[in-house]
């Protein structure tokens, strides 16, 4: 324990007390989400992307420790366990050096070695690896060994079944494989060619293509695993051959003089070319394969995030636009709690190309419906659709607006079972467009409805590791849902089953509860519900919201572990319970600086136990300090909530938290994310001012940076420069084609129709 507790401060650079308590924590049944916000005193405020990272690789570390104990034990149960071996295997890092040194150990399938162990070539091998016999010929020495009963018919079936059993032992030892390991990482190169270069593909890059291994980097990696997939590629490892049959044989052969030299190196380079080069570069080749895949999945994660994150557009009525060209246009139009209102199509598009009768459609809606804002899917269509919707919102005299919405994922939620329960008379077509509404009513309780590895946005999410691609997205998935809150009383089983705590079962039972018995009136009731017991309710409660119950805390982040506290807090500012429930609180930070920190309890207290005249006086300072508006004037408002954090031994991160959540009871954090952004016209070049910010789509990629589609007809350009605060090598590593991104406008020629974006600190 105190190897891997080391191991993760070292790696993590946390102190060792944040590690042994998260560690206790994660032990103890608690989830990341309830952690990262419940137990900050603990963990000294580790976010929860932190503790990911930290459960993750104690789960790897923990596994490492356990394999190492396994290797050993069967080690020693064939005898062969030495002192120095089981230090050796208990010294490793990595799960890769721990069987390198069990190799050798390892029952094996038949292979040429034990066929001829089999035939008695063992001694044999031996004495040539021993390297001691300077007189005689090979011949001599192996002519002993002949066997007909066993097929060793002849001098050359002797000292071939003796290179074989050599070559494995070469092969098995964890000192060269080491070597050669890192000679490869360090030398070799990736090299592919076409299958068929007459082809025109989208691979043509990768034609006749060759980069070193050490920097070749994860999009290509992925690029020529599909490739070679899809079988238009070539893909060899272009190992420094030459280096290590020089290193083995410099490190094996240590007298040349003797007469088993020449067959011990045949059987050094046998080994190389036969076991070890092709085992290595399967190594190699999986080792770059899970690097690209992990930072691809990372990618994944954190584009994932701000589109689950986007603000809801509250108290509005959509008419939601599913664009298409042939099988025209859906439109859903859905009121402000998200109930779908009524539905049609629309052929404004070619080849129907039916303008004015689309337009009269949508406007006869906009009329009927009273419609507030038009969400337009940005799929197949969009800036053609987009186009009439504008013309057409130029036509009216209400003022309505449109926005572009991300569609990613509509289409899977449009087939699933899940849309079948919701709208089972409903056309799957029209689903989409439905799914795309609710997405701009309230993105993340739409979102969640659909498998997260269809909404992710990135690359070659079909060539990834699909069980950790899904794991990572369901964790962050978990993390939005769980810094968010989740309304009680309104929330689907699909969204209560991310809440810390809750299984897809217990969802099920909350919403079955509520509709037995009506809405939730406070938190407490979740302790009736079927199967939640009290660990699941002290993991799940703080993220569950109630905002018309009959307690204001309950509409808000606060643990129900803590109301006992909160509701001291607030008497000491002059506040009551039904304050919080008003929303009384929003000036709270001025009650605070007036707040007179110990009060006379703390002198008269104190005062009982003075026992001389000198004491007497110091207290007499202390109160004299203590009440001095000129000492509590200059006092700041972390001083002060510092101090009542200490009289009511509370932590400060947890009387912090409580006081952002009694200032504006309900508060929703995606409120100070960026909002979508509503047009009621197609933006002109001239409509466009510096430093405005922008949501836009990657439309290319290229060596000096990404080319960006803002809603104007021409793209602007992200400068490689402009990609991150971080130093970016390729922009590739940063953005991928299809991207959504938010963009900042940093230089405009309007002339010569050129944008600069920036994507920093946006």
């Amino acid at each position: 324990m105190d190897l891997i507790v080391n191991k993760l401060a070292d790696e993590l650079k946390l102190k060792k007390s944040q590690i042994i308590n998260t560690i206790k924590l994660i032990d103890d049944g608690n989830t990341i989400p309830f952690i990262a916000r419940y137990r900050k005193e603990m963990t000294g405020g580790l976010s929860d992307e932190v503790l990911r990272d930290l459960d993750e690789r104690l789960t790897y570390l923990r596994s490492l420790e356990e394999r190492k104990e396994e290797v050993i034990r069967l080690i020693d149960e064939q005898g062969k366990l030495t002192e120095e071996l089981k230090k050796e295997i208990l010294k490793a890092e990595v799960l890769q050096r721990v069987e390198d040194l069990y190799r050798p150990y390892k029952q094996k399938r038949r292979t040429r070695a034990t066929k001829a162990k089999e035939k008695g070539l063992e001694p044999l091998a031996e004495l040539i690896m021993n390297q001691e016999i300077l007189e005689g010929t090979i011949e001599e020495l192996a002519k002993p060994f002949i066997n007909e009963e066993l097929e060793v018919n002849t001098v050359e079936d002797a000292l071939n079944g003796a290179k074989d059993i050599i070559a494995e032992i070469v092969s098995d030892n964890a000192e060269h494989r080491k070597k050669i390991r890192n000679l490869n990482f360090s030398n070799a190169t990736i090299s592919t060619k076409a299958v068929d270069s007459d082809e025109k593909t989208v691979y043509e890059m990768y034609y006749d293509f060759n980069e070193a291994v050490k920097s070749i980097a994860n999009h290509r990696i992925l690029a020529i695993n599909r490739g070679e997939k899809e079988k238009k590629l070539k893909v060899k490892l272009v190992s420094p051959d030459e280096e290590i049959l020089s290193y083995l044989k410099k490190t094996i052969i240590e007298n040349p003089k003797v007469i088993t030299t020449e067959i011990l190196n045949e059987a050094i380079e046998d080994s190389y070319k036969r076991l070890i080069s092709p085992s290595i570069e399967r190594e190699i080749r999986n080792t770059l394969t899970e690097r690209a895949e992990e930072e691809a999945i990372k990618v994944f994660g954190k584009n994932t995030k701000p589109l689950l994150l986007i603000p809801p557009v509250k108290d509005v009525r959509v008419m939601a636009i599913d664009p298409s060209y042939r099988t025209g246009c859906k439109i859903a139009v859905l009121d402000e709690t998200g109930k779908l209102l009524d539905y049609t199509t629309i052929y404004p598009n070619a080849p129907q190309n039916q303008v004015e009768e689309s337009k009269r459609t949508m406007k006869d809606l906009i009329d009927k419906y009273n419609i507030d804002i038009i969400p337009i899917g940005n799929g197949t269509a969009s800036r053609e659709t987009e186009l009439i919707v504008a013309q057409m919102l130029n036509e009216i005299d209400k003022k309505v607006y449109y926005t572009i919405v991300s569609e990613a994922g509509a289409s899977v939620y449009s087939a699933s079972k899940l849309a079948t329960e919701e709208y089972p008379d409903v056309n799957v077509s029209i689903r989409g467009a439905i799914s795309i509404g609710r997405r701009l009513q309230d993105p993340l309780a739409e979102l969640v409805k659909i498998d997260p590895k269809s909404i992710g946005v990135g690359q070659y999410q079909h060539d990834l590791n699909q069980k950790k691609l899904g794991e990572t997205l369901k964790n962050v998935v978990e993390d939005c849902v769980n810094s968010v809150g989740v309304d009680l009383n309104t929330a689907s089983p699909s969204l209560l089953k991310y809440v810390s705590g809750i299984s897809s079962s217990i969802a099920k039972n909350i919403v079955m509860f509520r509709e037995e018995n009506g809405k939730f009136k406070n938190r407490n009731q979740l302790k009736k519900v079927k199967r939640l017991g009290d660990k699941a309710y002290e993991q799940c409660a703080g993220f569950l919201r109630i905002s018309d119950g009959n307690n204001g805390l309950d509409n808000t982040a606060v643990h129900p572990e803590s109301y006992d506290i909160t509701l001291k807090f607030i008497e000491k500012l002059g506040y009551t319970k039904a304050d919080i429930k008003e929303g009384k609180l929003r000036n709270i930070e001025d009650k605070i600086l007036e707040y007179k920190a110990g009060d006379d309890r703390t002198f008269n207290e104190s005062k009982k136990n003075v026992r001389s005249v000198k004491s007497l006086k110091a207290l007499a300072n202390f109160k004299f300090e203590n009440k001095s508006p000129q000492k509590d004037k200059s006092k700041t408002l972390e001083e002060k909530i510092k101090k009542l954090a200490e009289e009511l031994e509370v932590g400060l991160p947890t009387l912090k938290d409580i006081i952002k959540e009694i200032k504006k009871p309900g508060r929703d954090p995606r409120e100070e994310m960026p909002k979508p952004i509503f047009r009621s016209d197609v933006l002109k070049m001239e409509d466009l001012k510096l430093d405005m910010i922008m949501t836009g789509t990657v439309r290319n990629v290229v060596d000096f940076g990404a080319f960006v589609d803002i809603g104007v007809k021409q793209d602007g350009l992200v400068h490689i420069s402009q990609l991150s605060n971080k130093f970016v090598k390729n922009p590739m590593n940063v953005v991928s084609v299809g991207d959504e991104v938010k963009v900042k406008i940093i230089e405009l020629d309007i002339e010569r129709g050129k944008i600069s974006l920036s994507m920093k600190e946006v």
